[in-house]
């Protein structure tokens, strides 16, 4: 399906379960974007999900989003359970507008959701030559070092920074060893995920994605991704006045109320410190670039390079739509 008419047909259904116009915008651009980088588990396979939190009032259609002005630099978000995608894009702007006047711009969020992917609000901050670094929590899928209960999101880890050139620097990472949207798509279609990257409920290794989205998932780097995975519980959650500690709702299957996640954005100039940061970067990314490679490998690439290709050969063609999510958007439209 061409990116225009798939655009605006999701306009049209977000519009019919109670978003606003510009609302319904935002959130369509958002899940277009996750079709365009090859972030599927973020994309349309997550459009009944949104709408069904919409038919059940666990997500508020008409918010009343409040922004509290601590300093000229630091802001606070009440997003009044809006969609996720509507209070991430209130607050990266905001955030934008307080680092270009003070230098820093600090945003935290509360009552808010699932806002799809963290790089695609990192990089509207690049694109005003700021650096970025933002952090929001999940529902429980990976358990704390030590625990045999999963309690943490996979609680993405996201920076970004201009690179002296078109392509910015995104580095959007969960502290799980595989993304958790990815099993969704595995277990709609009835495929298998790779080895080692989950547990059962009995905690026994599964390569089923059903039995994996019932159990526990496994971390990047043991215990190091188990802190990781608690920092930005606390940075999102406990700061913010989100939900943390394992109360962030489940989007698929907990509609007893809203999911009163939390988000923090942290903009700042590159050149609070060193005029010349576009040189340095460079100098950076071209030092990286010229070691000595593996066998095999015929480009050491830095964070977000894949991903603008992926966007930019992506855009050119149709984006494909599997059988499963037309049988999606037909139900939606009745």
């Amino acid at each position: 399906m061409k990116v225009k008419k798939l655009k605006i047909l999701l306009k049209k259904i977000f519009k019919k379960y109670g978003l606003k116009d510009n609302h319904a915008t935002i959130s369509s651009n958002a899940l277009i974007n996750a079709e365009l980088v090859g972030a599927y588990g973020h994309g349309i396979s997550r459009l009944k999900m949104y709408c069904d939190r919409l038919s059940k009032k666990v997500i508020n259609p008409e918010p009343k989003i409040k922004i509290k002005k601590i300093s000229n630099s630091i802001s606070y978000i009440d997003a009044n359970n809006s969609i996720g995608f509507v209070s991430a894009d209130i607050g990266i702007k905001t955030a934008i507008k307080n680092a270009k006047k003070t230098g820093i711009g600090l945003v935290a969020i509360k009552n808010s959701g699932h806002y799809g992917l963290s790089g695609y609000y990192a990089e509207q901050a690049v694109k005003k030559n700021l650096v970025v670094m933002i952090y929001t929590n999940a529902p429980p899928a990976v358990a704390p070092h030590g625990a045999l209960k999963s309690l943490f999101g996979t609680n993405p880890i996201c920076f970004g920074t201009p690179t002296g050139s078109k392509i910015p620097f995104i580095l959007d990472t969960s502290i799980s060893l595989i993304n958790r949207g990815k099993i969704r798509v595995a277990a709609r279609y009835n495929k298998k995920i790779p080895k080692g990257v989950a547990l059962d409920k009995f905690g026994n290794p599964t390569t089923n994605a059903k039995k994996a989205l019932k159990g526990v998932q496994l971390p990047i780097a043991g215990y190091r991704g188990s802190g990781l995975a608690w920092m930005v519980d606390i940075l999102s959650g406990v700061l913010t006045g989100g939900n943390h500690a394992g109360k962030v709702k489940d989007p698929f299957e907990d509609f007893t109320g809203p999911q009163n996640i939390g988000h923090l954005f942290f903009t700042f100039k590159t050149n609070l410190f060193q005029k010349n940061y576009n040189q340095r970067i460079k100098e950076n990314i071209r030092t990286i670039k010229k070691l000595p490679k593996s066998k095999g490998v015929k480009e050491i690439l830095y964070p977000g390079q894949n991903k603008f290709k992926r966007f930019k050969e992506n855009s050119k063609k149709e984006i494909k739509v599997p059988k499963i999510i037309k049988k999606d958007l037909k139900l939606l439209l009745k």
